[in-house]
């Protein structure tokens, strides 16, 4: 296992923890059911590639992170909520079954195969009708899942199978990984490539263009197809909020870790992550509001395409230049609309942003220092600090603002 693996695991452990106490909301809440779906599930265990050590694969991270976070929501409450959870791992390789059932067994999980734990050896694409039920019958109104697709590459994993889920899974959130270097190296004006982007569903990402005219005519032709992928890749999926970051590589080249889901709230605990573990990420762009539009990579043809430009590495100067670039265009957003609740101008904005709710919460709270806006409680009492700020609160401007000349 290459060490851009092991950081996608850690991610997805993280992610898990983050997800699972979202789910407890009410004091009185007695469970929680869900199910955790492995699409790519692999053998189980591997080593590093480079220090040898031995690593349990992503089944395990879904098994231990949901031990890991009832602990920790528990340890705090007088009656336990019971999680109800079943876990479904797929994989279509016979010997990878194999020593992933094996690994379950030496792990102390054998006891539970069959019971809460499904190993199924075929590919996800086959199964993926028979999860959508197995998910429904779990949790009939909302389909509440997690689903991570870690494919290989970038070919298994169709965006009209994506669209199939979340349209027939309300509360599912989706993991998807994609090698988009290894894409572009591959990608050419022949049958091969058009077979390719036929078969994962983006048949004119290029909008009828020659690969040979983009490699000849743009500036950067790698971010001018990272940025076409992109833009097809979330519209054909049909996900209302997402996030697509780059996962460091270390010379493997840029692989995409892809967000998928339904719920701003979803979204912005997956960004929060992204800054937790900021040695994990880069993204190609700016820090405010339109952060691929901001630096202005612009194209001859399409200036609708979605620009890339500088690294943006979510580190304490990229955490500074969020908070500073969303001032400034807040700011606006409220002049232009009067009223605005917290939750809606979040979940209106966020896709086009790498800011979590935390980068929005404190921009707000500096325009409220210095007389900009002011921000409401349903109560009618007025919120000063970030940390009170809630999704039902009302922004508006301040009668009397402050000019600068």
């Amino acid at each position: 296992m290459k060490q851009h693996s092991v950081a996608k695991l850690e991610v997805l452990r993280e992610y898990l923890v983050a997800y699972f106490q979202t789910l407890v909301t009410r004091p009185g809440q007695e469970e929680v059911r869900l199910t955790l779906v492995d699409g790519f599930a692999g053998g189980g265990v591997y080593l590093h590639e480079d220090t040898r050590k031995r690593i349990l694969g992503s089944p395990f991270v879904f098994l231990e992170a949901s031990k890991q976070a009832q602990g920790i929501i528990n340890a705090t409450r007088q009656k336990p909520v019971r999680f109800l959870i079943s876990y479904i791992f797929v994989e279509k390789n016979k010997n990878a079954i194999a020593s992933l059932r094996a690994t379950l067994n030496a792990e102390g999980y054998g006891a539970r195969l069959g019971e809460d734990i499904h190993v199924v050896c075929d590919t996800f694409e086959a199964r993926c009708s028979t999860v959508i039920a197995a998910i429904k019958d779990r949790s009939p109104n909302a389909g509440r899942s997690v689903i991570s697709l870690d494919q290989y590459g970038y070919k298994d994993v169709p965006t009209w199978l994506i669209k199939k889920l979340l349209t027939q899974l309300n509360r599912t959130e989706i993991l998807l990984t994609f090698a988009v270097d290894s894409f572009i190296n591959f990608v050419g004006d022949n049958e091969a490539t058009q077979k390719i982007l036929n078969g994962i569903g983006m048949p004119d990402v290029f909008r009828d263009r020659s690969v040979e005219d983009i490699k000849g005519n743009e500036s950067n032709f790698r971010l001018f197809i990272q940025s076409a992928l992109y833009q097809n890749l979330v519209r054909e999926c049909g996900a209302r909020y997402h996030t697509v970051f780059f996962i460091r590589t270390r010379g493997h080249g840029d692989y995409w870790l892809v967000h998928l889901s339904q719920h701003p709230r979803a979204r912005d605990v997956m960004t929060q992550v992204h800054w937790d573990k900021n040695n994990h990420f880069v993204h190609y762009g700016g820090a405010g509001l339109n952060m691929f539009h901001a630096l202005g990579y612009s194209t001859k043809k399409d200036d609708d395409f979605l620009g890339q430009g500088a690294l943006f590495e979510f580190d304490d100067r990229a955490n500074h230049a969020s908070v500073t670039m969303l001032t400034e265009q807040l700011v606006r957003l409220v002049h232009e609309q009067e009223v605005v609740p917290f939750g809606e101008l979040y979940a209106t904005t966020c896709n086009t942003t790498p800011a979590d709710s935390r980068h929005y919460r404190r921009a707000l709270e500096q325009l409220v220092q210095h007389g900009e806006v002011v921000v409401t409680a349903p109560t009618g009492a007025q919120r000063h600090k970030a940390s009170t700020i809630k999704n039902d609160d009302t922004i508006r401007m301040a009668n009397q603002r402050t000019f600068k000349f």
